[in-house]
């Protein structure tokens, strides 16, 4: 099988005693970098040398094949350097072609910085959306964060510390200064530290500079009272756009409150 092992984030006193047994025993690693593997088979004291095979972004297409055909024949261990595989890190693709193939996939469960960001960040936990990674580009940030300006789940982003200054600048712009939220940095290390404020005080906060492997935590937008014939409107705007009908009525609805059946409905009876 495919057993895809979460790896500590920070604190090696996180490894489970399953992910030490697994690489005891492991016979082939596929690993995003191995010389990180390596690094946590002799930080674990493992004494172990399992086959050692790179997957990453750029060649996990191409190795795909080969891991799911390895497991038929005995277990494929699957890290990620931090974390659990799949999530904003590569293994999506083999456990596509896993399940594809009817080759089983399993998990070893760990530490994971978008849970624990989102428990330490003190916003609402009860439904929540991870955005993965920020693009890299401001205009392309801009649209990401335009999109999810009336988003009302919790969300989290990864963040490089180079550009949390100018992300936060930009989100502050797209969902107000005054949206909360917080910066969750070194989680879990020595250096931990979680920054809560407005976007507006962590734009000032961020400034001088930002060090550390960071996770940023967003409020989600407040239900704003919006009168039925105003979320209707919304909804022909988003079919004007090229939007389903249905998928325009479900979105005003999740963001107004308003019945999406109705909205729908009066939607049609508008274009008649």
């Amino acid at each position: 099988m495919i057993i895809l092992a979460a790896t500590p984030i920070g604190n090696l006193g996180d490894a489970s005693r399953r992910l030490v047994e697994a690489l005891e025993a492991a016979r082939v690693v596929a690993a995003e970098d191995t010389r990180t593997t390596q690094r946590l088979l002799a930080a674990l004291g493992i004494a172990n040398r399992p086959r050692l095979i790179a997957l990453h972004d750029h060649n996990e297409k191409q190795r795909a094949a080969e891991l799911v055909e390895l497991a038929r024949d005995g277990d494929v261990l699957l890290l990620s350097d931090a974390g659990m595989p799949t999530v904003s890190d590569p293994g999506y693709g083999v456990v596509a072609a896993a399940a594809d193939a009817g080759v089983t996939v399993t998990a070893i469960p760990g530490p994971s910085a978008v849970v624990t960001a989102l428990a330490v960040s003190g916003l609402p936990t009860d439904r929540f959306t991870f955005e993965g990674f920020v693009p890299r580009k401001s205009g392309e940030r801009r649209g990401v964060f335009a999109a999810l300006s009336r988003e009302p789940r919790t969300m989290v982003f990864f963040e490089s510390p180079a550009r949390v200054a100018a992300s936060l600048a930009d989100m502050a712009g797209a969902f107000g200064p005054e949206r909360r939220a917080a910066v969750c940095r070194e989680l879990t290390k020595l250096h931990e530290e979680v920054a809560r404020g407005t976007l507006g005080e962590l734009v000032t906060w961020a400034a001088p500079g930002v060090r550390g492997e960071l996770v940023v935590v967003v409020a989600g937008a407040e239900h704003a009272e919006v009168v039925f014939e105003d979320a209707v409107a919304q909804v022909q705007d988003l079919v004007a756009g090229g939007a389903r009908l249905k998928d325009a009525a479900a979105e005003v609805s999740a963001q107004t409150g308003h019945s999406s059946r109705e909205l729908y409905q009066a939607t049609l009876a508008a274009r008649d």
